[in-house]
This record gives C-alpha cells, structure tokens and sequence, in this order.
C-alpha cells in the first residue's frame, strides 16, 4: 500500500528523510549547489517532485507524490501542533494535518506557478479548521455562532494592536461590523467545546462531585400547593366528612377500617368519599370530567 493510502487511513508514519532524499536526488537532477537553506532545499525539491509527477504516468506518478509527502510531514505537523489545547488531542489533529497534506499534494497545480509551501499551508489549515467545524464541539452552536467565534480570535489580536489594550466586545463588534449580541454568544459559544463531567471532584479530587451539587425535582413544592389550596375547601366540610378526609389520607386507613369506625358499611364508606372529593373537587374549580374516568379506573382498597 502507498504511503498516500496510509495517511488518508490514519496510519501512523515511520520513515527516514536521509534515506528518501537520497532516493529522490538519484531519481531527479541535482539542486544547486549553491542553495544552503534546508527549507529552500525541501521547497525546491518538492516543487521538482510534483512537477515531475503532473507528467509522470501511474504508478510512477504516486511514488513521485509520495516523496513529495513525505519531505512534508514536518510542515503538517507544525499546523497541527499550533492548534492543540483546543478541545482535541494533538494526535488527532496531526493526523487531520496529514490528510490535509495528501490533499495539497494531489491537487497541486505545478504550472500556476505557484510554490508548493504557500498552497499547502492553506489547504492543510483549512482541513485542521473543517474537523473543528465537525468534530471540535461537544454542543454544536449554529454555524454562525462557530464563524464568527473564529473571526474573534483573529479580530481580538488586530484589535489589540491597534488600541493597544485588550479589545472589549464593543470594539470587536465594531471592528467586525456585527451586532453586540452577536459577539457575546460567540465568546460564550468557547465553552461548548468542552464539558464538565458531573463526577468532576475538582482539582485536588477531593471536593464534592458536580453531581451531588445539581439540582433535582422538589416533590414538597406540589404538596405545599395542594395543602394551601385544600385548606379552605376542607374547613368547609361537615365535621363527620372532615373526619373521613383525615382517617383516608392522612392516616391511610382502609374504607373498611373506617367503617368499622364509624359503625357504618364500607359501600357508605365508599359512597361518602365519593360525595366529599365532588364537593371538593368542585370548591377547588377542578373539571370533574376529567377526574371521573381516573376515579373509576382506580379500585377501592
């Protein structure tokens, strides 16, 4: 498999620059001699590279890309290095960087007359920016939001330079010509890259887990509502049906506990709980349809 086949599948690269540019000047002629720059030399003979394989027939022409990649690894290792810290390993975007590279190199165009380092340091960037636009957020803002928040970090060191103070969002919103808004949600769109795991226990590992210190369903709130709303409806039953209320819900007993109480049946029992929850019910403005067909489905105890 070529090497080009092992980058695009993120592989990773072993190889040795002495030996393949050794293999590459036998195959090609030799650079001047009087060029002493190692970036001047890996430019020159990479422009040479590609030049040879825009004409060169396969498999000859893959072999010739091949080199031309590998005495650029370093190039692509230095883009994808400068954005690490960011959310994502400096592996992965080394990696992204390769593919970018074999990109560039495929697509290099020897007659624009162009130097091979200017076009692939763009194209290599670009593909390090499109994984972070895909891959780079825990939460995904919309894409405007992921836009202009790069355009901060480049207006923010402008800025900077030409008050010669740090920028507030005022100034990068009038330097960017967009709203205040706008900036504010972009700045604040930085934490979406990443997440705080609610088992976090701080730096020292010994504080309280996020989790712990997360808010849940208060339960009490609901009860504190019916009892207000209760009292008043309650106080205006007859004594006996105040009872009955009490003895049901608030001790729990059964409708046959309770009329073993009362010295009366369990179907009057039944029957007067039904009457106090319709009188109730109605107090309260509650829709008795509503309530009928749950009252019905559920058995008495």
């Amino acid at each position: 498999m070529i090497l080009c086949d092992y980058v695009v599948k993120q592989t990773p690269l072993r190889f040795d620059l002495e030996r393949c540019l050794a293999m590459t000047m036998k195959a090609l002629p030799p650079v001047d001699a009087r060029t002493t720059n190692p970036h001047a030399d890996r430019n020159e003979l990479t422009n040479r590279l590609l030049k040879a394989a825009a004409s060169a027939s396969e498999p000859e022409r893959r072999r010739l890309i091949d080199e031309a990649v590998l005495l650029n690894l370093g190039l692509a290792e230095s883009i994808g290095k400068r954005y690490s810290g960011r959310g994502i390993e400096r592996d992965d975007l080394v990696q992204v960087a390769y593919l970018g590279l074999v990109n560039a190199a495929r697509r290099f165009d020897p007659d624009m007359g162009k130097d091979f380092a200017s076009f692939a340091v763009p194209t290599i960037t670009g593909e390090v920016k499109r994984h972070f636009r895909d891959h780079g957020w825990a939460v995904r803002p919309p894409r405007r939001v992921q836009e202009l928040h790069s355009a901060l970090a480049a207006a923010s060191s402008e800025v900077a330079q030409r008050l010669g103070t740090s920028p507030t969002a005022a100034d990068l919103a009038e330097h960017l010509e967009v709203d205040l808004d706008e900036v504010l949600e972009a700045s604040a769109s930085h934490e979406c890259f990443t997440v705080a795991s609610i088992d976090y226990r701080g730096t020292d590992g010994e504080d309280t887990p996020l989790a712990d210190a997360l808010g849940d369903d208060e339960t009490g709130f609901d009860r504190a509502e019916a009892v207000v709303a209760l009292g008043p409806a309650c106080r205006g039953l007859r004594e006996r049906d105040r009872r009955i209320v009490y003895l049901r819900f608030f001790r729990g007993w059964t409708q046959q506990e309770i009329a073993r109480e009362l010295g009366v049946t369990q179907m009057q029992v039944s029957r007067l709980l039904a009457r106090i929850l319709t009188q109730l019910r109605r107090d309260l403005g509650v829709d008795e349809q509503t309530t009928t067909g749950k009252a019905a489905a559920t058995p008495a105890p």
